[in-house]
């Protein structure tokens, strides 16, 4: 009875062990270059990213040489974009611009640097939540700005080049957007010498964007509280003449801050 027990316990294990094996097996083992690319590819088409990138890593290390390892890293990145894991797809990027700096596709993997920093939901291009925009971290906003910087620079005929140039208005906008509401944020605290000095760096650094309007009220105002009436009449005359129908003229500045596309 005994050796039956024992025979079945050491026939279970021999059976658990055969499953590890089994399952620890890398069913990539013996695939070639080609292989492994085309079997990424597949899995990217149908929306496995997480096996795709698996696949397209498993490519560049063992076969770090060639055209196929190129691509596998701009894959790389591109599947962690899908993802959703920005820091690896920034890092990936960021590898194949180190290690190819003159590839061909340099302007694609710069476009999709700008991209992955232009969606980065968890700062500063989450102003479609309820969170005001002088609450969020605008680092991402300038990272972006400056891969497309790069990109428009060094390739001005890439076909990413016209896309890029639009984000980069919008994103200046947006930054524009982010210092004036800090200046009127430090206004409603009775911080006019901050509030002043917010509006002044906003009106300098975005001349031209959509939020200069509330910038120069802002500035308006913060002069008034502080008893600098020329400075408040000078500024007045600049809102005027800029624009001579502005509610703040009439109205004051906004109860609450307002979405920056409502200022166009």
């Amino acid at each position: 009875m005994r050796r039956s027990w024992r025979a079945l316990v050491l026939l279970a294990a021999a059976l658990l062990s055969a499953c590890a094996s089994t399952e620890d097996k890398d069913i990539t083992a013996g695939w070639s270059a080609a292989k492994l690319y085309s079997e990424a590819k597949d899995e990217m088409s149908s929306g496995a990213y997480d096996q795709a990138t698996k696949y397209y890593e498993k490519l560049e290390t063992r076969y770090p040489y060639g055209v196929l390892a190129q691509q596998a890293l701009i894959e790389t990145a591109y599947g962690y974009y899908k993802q959703g894991e920005r820091a690896q797809a920034l890092a990936a990027c960021d590898r194949f611009l180190k290690i190819y700096p003159n590839n061909p596709a340099t302007d694609y993997v710069l476009y999709l640097k700008g991209r992955i920093n232009f969606y980065d939901n968890d700062s500063w291009f989450s102003w479609l939540s309820d969170q005001k925009l002088y609450e969020r971290d605008q680092h991402a906003a300038r990272e972006s700005f400056e891969a497309f910087k790069e990109l428009t620079t060094r390739f001005p005929n890439s076909k990413y080049t016209p896309d890029a140039l639009l984000r980069m208005r919008y994103i200046l906008n947006a930054l524009a957007e982010y210092d004036t509401h800090v200046a009127l944020f430090y206004y409603r605290r009775g911080a006019y010498v901050a509030a002043a000095d917010r509006a002044q760096e906003a009106i300098k650094n975005h001349p031209d964007a959509p939020a200069r309007q509330l910038a120069l009220a802002v500035l308006m105002e913060s002069y008034d509280k502080l008893g600098l009436t020329q400075l408040r009449d000078d500024t007045e005359r600049v809102l005027k003449a800029n624009y001579p129908d502005s509610t703040y003229l009439t109205q004051g500045l906004p109860p609450r801050n307002e979405s920056w596309w409502k200022l166009w």
